[in-house]
Order: C-alpha cells, then sequence, then structure tokens
C-alpha cells in the first residue's frame, strides 16, 4: 500500500469548552480527490484550519504529512510542504491583473524587491499551462467572472510546487455550467499528480468527483467511504443522524383567482414577454441560469427596478410597483439571493435584524420603541422558526447560514405578506438546514401565502413547487406541473437549454 500524503490521528480542537473536533482519524492519499461533507458547525473548518496550519490542534493530537510526523505545524510550513488552501472569498487582489495575482505568491515567497514583468507573465502562463486554461492576463480580477476567479486562485496554487489543494466550498456563486467546467479542472489536476480535499454542501457535486467522502457530525468522524458505496440518501442521514424525506408539495385545485399575475412583462436587456399566474397558496418555482432573467424579474415584482413595458395584476387589478414600499402595501415580500449583503445587517444584533422591517409597529404613543412589544416579537419569532442563537444581543454574523436564513424569513414573515418572493433561499445552507426552510416554506404556503421560489437546484424547485417555469436568456421558456412530469425530465429540459 503506498504511503498517504496525510495522516491524522485523535486529533481535538476545544474552543472555550465547545468541541469541535474529537479523536478524529483523517487520511488523504496521493493524487485523490477527497470530499468532506458535515452540517454547519460538524468540524469541516476546524479540520482544514488544522491541516493548513492556521489552526493548532489540542495536544495529543498526531499528525503526519508524507511519513512525517509534523509538530508545531505553522501555514507557511503547510505551503512549504505543497498544501494550498482556496477559501470561498478567494482573498485575491481586485485591482490588480490576473498575470499579477496567479504570480503574486512566487515573488513575495522569495521576497523580491523588483518584478519583472516578462517573467511575471511566463509564470502565470506555466501555471495556467497545468490545467489547460487560458484566462485574460492582462484583465483586472474585477472585471472576470467569479468561475474565471476561482481558476485564477487555482494557478496561483500551481505556482508552487502543490501536492494538495483545499477548496472550501468553491461552487457556491457558480452557474451549473460554471460548475462542471471548475469540476473537470479538479479532475484533471488529479490526473496531474495533485490531490484536492473538496467541502461542498451540495452532495450530487460530491458524488461527481470524489474518490472517497469522509463524514463530520457534531465533531467526530462517522465514517469513510468509496463514493460507488454510498448514495445521496444514506450520506444524509449520515450527516444528520435523521432521515431527511421529501414528499411532492400539491395544493388542492379549487377554481381561486389568482392573486398576481403579470401580462408581457419587459424591461430591456433583462426580461421580455413574462406571462404566469400566482395562486394562492401556491408555490411556483422559477430556474434557470444564472443571467437568465429569474432574479431581475424579482427585484421589479418587488419594486427595487421598474418594468419597460407590460403590466403586473395584483388579486385582479392593475398595480404600479414604484418602489419597495409600494411591494410592501400590496403585501409582497422578498428575501434575496445574497443574505449576507442584502438580508442581514450582519454587525448589528439579531433582535434588531428581526424587527427591523415592522419597527414602526412597535413605537408607543409617544413615537418610541415599546421594549414590551419588541421583546415579544423577537421572542415570537426567534421560538416560531425556532432560530437557534446564543443570544438576541449576539451579531447576525455569528449564526450558521441556516440560522441567518431564518432571521430574514422571520423579518419578511412578519409584515404578514400575501407574496412571498425566494431567491436562492438554501444556497450555501447544509442539508438538515436546508430541508428545515422548505418546512417553514411548505407550512406557509398551507397557511396561504403565495410563494415564488427561485432556485437553480432542480430538486429544490420540484419537490417544492407545483409548478416550475423555465427561465432562458430573459424569457420563460417552458412551464412544468411537478405532478406530471419527472425531476429527471426538468433536469434534462434545463440542461439542454443550457
Amino acid at each position: 500500500m503506498t504511503q498517504a500524503f496525510i495522516t491524522m490521528t485523535n486529533v481535538s480542537k476545544h474552543y472555550a469548552g465547545v468541541t469541535a473536533l474529537d479523536n478524529v482519524d483523517f487520511e488523504l492519499e496521493n493524487e485523490e480527490i477527497h470530499c468532506l461533507v458535515g452540517e454547519n458547525g460538524s468540524g469541516k473548518s476546524t479540520l482544514i484550519k488544522i491541516i493548513s496550519g492556521t489552526v493548532a490542534p489540542d495536544p495529543g493530537s498526531k499528525m503526519e504529512i508524507e511519513g512525517e510526523e509534523i509538530h508545531d505545524h505553522k501555514a507557511i510550513d503547510a505551503i512549504d510542504r505543497g498544501i494550498q488552501v482556496i477559501y470561498q472569498d478567494l482573498s485575491l487582489f481586485p485591482n490588480l491583473t490576473v498575470a499579477e495575482n496567479i504570480a503574486i505568491g512566487e515573488f513575495v515567497s522569495e521576497h523580491r524587491r523588483l518584478v519583472r514583468w516578462k517573467e511575471l507573465r511566463q509564470i502565470a502562463e506555466k501555471a495556467m499551462a497545468r490545467i489547460d486554461v487560458d484566462l485574460p492576463l492582462d484583465a483586472q480580477v474585477s472585471e472576470i467572472s467569479i468561475a474565471d476567479q476561482q481558476l485564477v486562485a487555482i494557478c496561483r496554487a500551481l505556482t508552487r510546487d502543490v501536492k494538495l489543494i483545499i477548496m472550501d466550498e468553491p461552487t457556491a456563486s457558480l452557474t451549473r455550467r460554471e460548475i462542471e467546467s471548475l469540476l473537470s479542472v479538479v479532475k484533471d489536476m488529479k490526473s496531474k499528480g495533485i490531490a484536492t480535499l473538496f467541502v461542498s454542501h451540495k452532495l450530487n457535486e460530491v458524488f461527481q468527483i470524489a474518490d472517497r467522502i469522509s463524514v463530520l457530525r457534531d465533531g467526530k468522524l462517522v465514517g469513510v467511504f468509496p463514493s460507488n458505496e454510498i448514495d445521496e440518501e444514506k450520506l444524509t442521514h449520515l450527516m444528520t443522524g435523521k432521515k431527511v424525506e421529501y414528499q411532492n408539495f400539491t395544493i388542492s385545485p379549487n377554481g381561486s383567482k389568482p392573486v398576481l399575475e403579470t401580462r408581457a412583462l419587459s424591461r430591456e436587456s433583462e426580461y421580455s414577454e413574462i406571462n404566469f399566474k400566482l395562486f394562492p397558496g401556491e408555490i411556483l418555482g422559477i430556474t434557470g441560469l444564472l443571467g437568465s432573467g429569474r432574479t431581475e424579474l424579482a427585484l421589479s415584482l418587488f419594486g427595487v427596478t421598474h418594468p419597460d413595458e407590460g403590466q403586473i395584476l395584483f388579486e385582479g387589478k392593475p398595480v404600479k410597483i414604484r418602489s419597495i414600499q409600494d411591494a410592501m402595501r400590496l403585501g409582497i415580500a422578498y428575501v434575496p439571493e445574497d443574505r449576507l449583503v442584502q438580508g442581514l445587517v450582519n454587525e448589528q444584533p439579531v433582535g434588531d435584524n428581526l424587527i427591523i422591517t415592522i419597527i414602526d409597529s412597535l413605537v408607543n404613543r409617544f413615537k418610541l420603541l415599546d421594549n414590551t412589544k419588541k421583546k415579544e416579537n423577537i421572542d415570537h419569532w426567534i421560538n416560531e422558526l425556532e432560530i437557534k442563537v446564543p443570544s438576541v444581543d449576539s451579531p447576525a454574523r455569528t449564526l450558521s447560514g441556516g440560522n441567518q436564513q431564518r432571521i430574514v424569513l422571520a423579518k419578511w414573515i412578519s409584515t404578514n405578506p400575501k407574496i412571498l418572493i425566494l431567491d436562492g433561499p438554501t444556497i450555501g445552507i447544509d442539508v438538515a438546514a436546508k430541508f428545515s426552510i422548505h418546512e417553514i416554506i411548505r407550512d406557509l404556503a398551507k397557511k396561504g401565502i403565495s410563494i415564488i421560489l427561485i432556485s437553480e437546484e432542480i430538486p429544490e424547485v420540484y419537490n417544492n413547487c407545483n409548478r416550475v417555469l423555465v427561465m432562458r436568456k430573459g424569457c420563460i421558456v417552458e412551464e412544468f406541473d411537478t405532478s406530471q412530469v419527472s425531476m429527471d425530465h426538468i433536469q434534462e429540459f434545463v440542461n439542454e437549454s443550457y
């Protein structure tokens, strides 16, 4: 048997009484694509940080790299041993060119005082050649797509004698086509002798590329499995300790009139001739590529942008939605795709985030905030949506993705909307939290709220929606009744559309 690249034994890490890792054994082979899965808080990030040298494990933990026992492992030591990490934020310099970003590590590590531009370009070209990609070397990184920025980060890692690349949720902001391209690059790196430790919540990607899968739960290693000996249902059960089962969501047709209707709605360069109806208590899915017009349509329905042509009818009457305030007065709420930037005030307390949409209703006759009403509201929504929070005074940024999303949902549900637009409601959320969010969405629909669920994940719209609209290049190209077709049929149609 060949020697493993990394062998870790009895690895533990405690933070102020909290156990992040508990006697974990982990092994990664040379030239292996190894996927690491688990819910938020399972210990994945801590394990990555120990491997990359940014966090020291507890005494008694043991780690070997290429057969050599490692002590006092620092980040620079990890890099020197051929370990590179590509985090979600990529850590690129947006104001520098692609070539400069790729080659900068080489120049810094050698403490060079002068830049030789020809050599810098050659370093970048050599790194790109290793994985057969072609990037615009003279373009600023801020001007290229997120997918190309991922490739820049990979190429930067390849300027060193890299043996292992760790990728933390690398596909979170990519389209399906870009994901396929990135996964091909990962497979290509394996063929060139480079191992990959791949962390993702998207289990379909895990099965697409993994040689082996390690499962963490509550800081413990549940097991290590060859990818061809396990399926998604079993993997979900191992990650959560629960059996997650979906049944298609349906509503009984009662001949009710639509609560919302669009007629030939168009906005230049964004969407065109949009016609659909949304019924009371229905969950209507909209799917399509990033850039297909789905988010742009949602923004117009919520008054952020304005259509150039066409009509919006609310409860059968034509309306003009010129602002967010207009949308809210009608009873329309919108949960945005980027909860961190658009959905939350990250540095503010959880409690303040929960009441921000209804704060006017919580003032007393002196126009001052009624603290009793405020506390009652905050407590109600924390209990109603089972938000796990150490304190209502904790900053929103300190919570897990699933709990952050519950806060965003709660602040809009508290406005008693008739229509709730959800744009990518489970992006970056682990499988158990995702299922929980879906249960909340279904319960809201059962109470009569009409929901538009926007997602590029076909299983998400198929399992939770009555109908699914497919958008491409700003147009609705097909409508599916989920009770009449299979998920594979919709997936095949969407793939063909791309």
